[in-house]
């Protein structure tokens, strides 16, 4: 659990109150969404489909391979 320390630590790292809310906001959704997929027993997606980001997965191709292909 976050504290009243761990928030003068980030502010000592040099992070104000907006950075401190957002990187809360970040973590907590990841925590919640993470709760809900274990709950559902959501598996995870084959590694073949999904790619890191630049490899041609973003919509219109920054690595200049287009889109993702459409689910089979």
């Amino acid at each position: 659990m976050i504290g009243r320390d761990d928030v003068e630590a980030l502010r000592a790292a040099g992070f104000d109150d907006v950075a401190i809310h957002d990187v809360t906001q970040v973590a907590s959704y990841f925590h919640y969404i993470n709760r809900i997929a274990d709950a559902l027993g959501v598996e995870l997606e084959d590694e073949a489909v999904v790619r890191p980001w630049g490899e041609g997965g973003e919509p219109g191709g920054a690595a200049g391979k287009g889109p993702l292909p459409s689910a089979p």
